[in-house]
């Protein structure tokens, strides 16, 4: 039934079938149905009002539908679903969906998002699940200048279905795995293990037909994917899997491939799986699965989730925003398909803080869309270092202000803008921050500064980084401020970096100021030490990059100097390269290898290929690849057309304007020219 009293609009964009992966076209309706489950969960950590308590339980839902059953969207869709709930007066806007390793607030997603702030409303999205890719790695539109992008922390418990272990009926909390048919309420099957708590690739290689017929087998995560241990141990014949982490922890693994895993898959924590693993050692085991759940606790609640993406953006504005738990969270699922889940993501993050907005308008119905991330951010609670508790605050450019504390931002008396501070490149700088005591009485403000651990530059290979504790230096103008009932102070904060952390690196921390009563208002701040232009964009990796290339069977092939294109039957060339960093524009331009000189076409700067704002690249031997038509395009009097390039031979020259480049600076251009191609059309 749908409209209902909570859901009270919406509209489907795209129907079941729609897969942007596959071209399958949209197939729009009134009736925005959930098919796959992460809209539910969603909105269930927004507002469900049930067994299942929500941020925000009174309110009203739009519904806009961008996804099929499978698969991913279009920026085009979702800016569609985006104008859609402006018109439709919603008041927030979560978007628990992102373009990872899109850093830039230019791509359309980001930009359209903060049009829509500037329309008046609050836009909360999911800064990204590629931690584990490294630095600049958030996603758009979470990245968007005025949007709240968010992180994601661990849950300090989860609750989960169960099953039971003998001899003593020990109950173990489990998550169905994406991908596979949920895990039955009830039955019994023998366990079976495939490795032991050591061993780094369990079940990573095909399994004997048969060895494990019936059982559910018990598997450590590691070294593979979650599809091949499943396809494995279901090709031996096994009736279940039961994954089990090799790290402190829960994990929320994923199935989907071809073909399809038809046996139910879950996962449970390491210590439950050492506990199986041993009693397995010592003699047989069963497992019954049941309809009951437990609350567990988790070993990493309040740290910032594996998963969670780094900033800053391609600009070194600062990004996440703030954080909220997304790490095993359970909500509302589709009917048919149970009704509730456990899973995580920063999907799971973004709602809850879109939750919180929910609950600030409705405590400050007259505040302005853009004051809602600055009062969030000021009373954030930042965590500890995820990978070692105890040494230190964690980055700032991947939890942002902290974990939302919602009654704090809601009882607020005390505003300090900006609420945040991006010292973009070189050794530090100065910032004005102005104090608001919107209290009923005088309230004096202690200054003080919370340094947040570095991280050195992303390195060749993999996309990693080292952890440095040489913490930042903070100077206030005044150590303290005393601001009346309804006025306001300003201070000025004078930020240094460490002179010994490695060129290239991004620091931060927190300024504080702590009223008399103890209440603490903070605001975190980033930066990059030294030259952000002397990060290498066109990296060569083990390959060599970047390749002028064939593409045959589906493979590229590195072509030597004089390789010949007709232009016919798909035979044209291929440029590779890998981006190591995000890049402001890429520029192929044709040069004759006779003369050296740049074809000039009919207008000026004629290009053969011309790209804005790009990615990196997600992975350390990964590329990106441009195929030539022949042609250039040129620009007459605003008029652009596309002309053949003459039979002859030639060279292509690639430029690559880096991030925040200057393009009048030759050193903020690498630039790099292919073998000779020659150009034979029949």
């Amino acid at each position: 039934m749908f409209p209902t009293a909570r859901v009270t609009t919406g509209w489907d964009f795209v129907g079941d079938a729609y897969n942007a992966d596959t071209s399958s076209p949209p197939s729009p309706d009134a009736y925005p149905d959930d098919c796959n489950g992460h809209g539910t969960h969603v909105s269930g950590i927004v507002g469900a009002n049930g067994a299942v308590k929500g941020v925000a339980p009174n309110v009203t839902f739009g519904a806009y539908r961008v996804f099929g059953c499978e698969g991913s969207t279009s920026s085009d869709i979702m800016l569609a679903a985006m104008e859609r709930a402006l018109a439709d007066g919603m008041d927030v806007l979560n978007m628990s969906i992102g373009s990872a390793f899109m850093t830039w607030p230019q791509y359309p997603t980001a930009a359209g998002a903060d049009a829509l702030v500037d329309a008046g409303m609050v836009v909360v999205a999911s800064i990204g699940n590629s931690g584990a890719d490294g630095l600049y790695s958030a996603g758009a539109p979470g990245v968007g200048n005025k949007v709240i992008g968010v992180a994601s922390y661990d849950n300090s418990h989860v609750g989960l279905t169960t099953f039971r272990i003998t001899p003593d009926n020990m109950q173990i909390g489990y998550a169905n795995a994406t991908g596979a048919p949920a895990a039955p309420t009830s039955g019994t099957l023998p366990m079976a293990k495939t490795g032991t708590p050591t061993t780094a690739n369990d079940a990573c290689t095909p399994l004997a037909a048969g060895s494990l017929t019936g059982k559910a087998v018990l598997i450590r995560r590691g070294t593979c994917t979650f599809y091949v241990k499943s396809s494995n141990a279901q090709n031996a014949g096994a009736a279940a899997v039961v994954l089990y982490n090799n790290v402190a922890g829960r994990v929320s693994p994923t199935v989907a491939g071809s073909p399809a895993i038809t046996i139910p898959v879950v996962a449970i924590s390491d210590t439950e799986g050492v506990l199986i693993n041993n009693r397995l050692a010592a003699g047989p085991v069963d497992m019954t699965w049941t309809n009951e759940t437990g609350s567990f606790p988790n070993p990493t609640g309040g740290l910032i989730s594996s998963f969670s993406s780094y900033g800053m953006n391609a600009e070194l504005t600062l990004k996440p925003d703030i954080g909220a738990p997304g790490g095993l969270i359970r909500s509302t699922w589709p009917l048919e398909a149970g009704g509730y889940a456990t899973i995580s993501g920063t999907s799971m993050s973004s709602p809850h803080v879109a939750g919180a907005a929910a609950l600030l308008r409705q405590a400050r119905p007259t505040l302005a869309a853009g004051e809602f991330r600055t009062i969030l951010q000021n009373s954030a609670d930042p965590k500890g270092w995820s990978g070692g508790p105890g040494s230190g605050l964690d980055f700032v450019h991947r939890q942002g202000a902290g974990m939302v504390d919602i009654d704090d931002a809601i009882l607020s008396t005390t505003t300090i803008t900006p609420g945040k501070i991006s010292l973009g490149e070189g050794a530090g700088g100065s910032a004005t921050l102005t104090i608001a005591n919107n209290g009923a009485s005088e309230e004096t403000y202690t200054l003080s500064h919370a340094p947040a651990l570095n991280t050195g530059p992303n390195a060749n290979s993999p996309f990693s980084f080292t952890v440095q504790t040489g913490y930042s230096s903070v100077i206030f103008s005044v150590p303290s401020v005393t601001v009346p009932a309804g006025g306001s102070a300003t201070v000025t904060a004078t930020i240094t970096a460490n002179p010994g952390i490695a060129e290239q690196s991004q620091y931060g921390g927190y300024l504080r100021a702590t009223t008399a009563g103890g209440q603490v208002y903070s605001v975190p701040y980033a930066g990059l030490k030294g030259d952000y232009q002397s990060i290498v964009v066109l990296h060569p990796t083990v390959y060599g990059f970047p390749w002028l290339a064939k593409l045959s069977g589906g493979f590229f092939t590195n072509q030597p100097a004089g390789a010949t294109y007709t232009f016919v039957g798909g035979d044209i060339p291929y440029f590779l390269a890998h981006l190591r960093h995000q890049a402001r524009k890429l520029e192929f331009t044709v040069v004759d290898a006779t003369t050296g000189h740049e074809l000039s076409g009919k207008g000026r700067n004629p290009n053969a290929i011309i790209e804005n704002y790009l990615p990196r690249n997600s992975t350390a031997g990964g590329f990106f690849a441009w195929a030539w038509d022949g042609k250039l395009t040129t620009n007459t009097k605003g008029v652009k057309t596309r002309n053949d390039v003459p039979n002859g031979t030639y060279k292509i020259v690639l430029k690559a304007l880096k991030a925040l480049g200057d393009p009048a600076n030759p050193a903020h251009t690498e630039t790099w020219t292919s073998p000779t191609i020659t150009i034979a059309r029949p």
